[in-house]
């Protein structure tokens, strides 16, 4: 599989993405763990929608549609994790979707900027 940069082959948190018909074009290494079960890399090529249950599928068809983002947290298996999905762009036309899933620790600090 190809990879845009080289720092997202390796980066920590899954990162899978979609063109603007749902279908899975890059999965990095985490992501393919992630979701080894369902398929892993072979995933490639094949539409995200498949991945969902029915809400999840109405969700991501509306976020396809719109290129609105949608950021959530889960809790699967004893771990929480962060999801967030974002619409990327090529020449400034909606292109598709990235899903960002991050494990985040028990306990998480949180601060206030001014």
């Amino acid at each position: 599989m190809k990879y845009p940069s080289a720092w997202q082959k390796e980066f920590p948190s899954a990162i899978t993405v979609c063109d603007s018909k749902g279908i899975i074009i890059e999965m990095n290494d985490r992501s393919a763990r992630t979701f080894e079960k369902d398929g892993g890399l072979k995933l490639v090529g094949k539409s995200v929608l498949d991945c969902h249950p029915p809400m999840a599928r109405t969700k991501l068809k509306e976020l396809l549609a719109t290129g609105k983002s949608n950021t959530y947290t889960i809790e699967k298996n004893g771990k929480r994790k962060l999801i967030h999905q974002s619409p990327w762009f090529r020449k400034g036309k909606l292109a598709g979707m990235v899903e960002l899933s991050i494990e985040l620790p028990e306990k998480m600090p949180h601060f206030v900027r001014k």
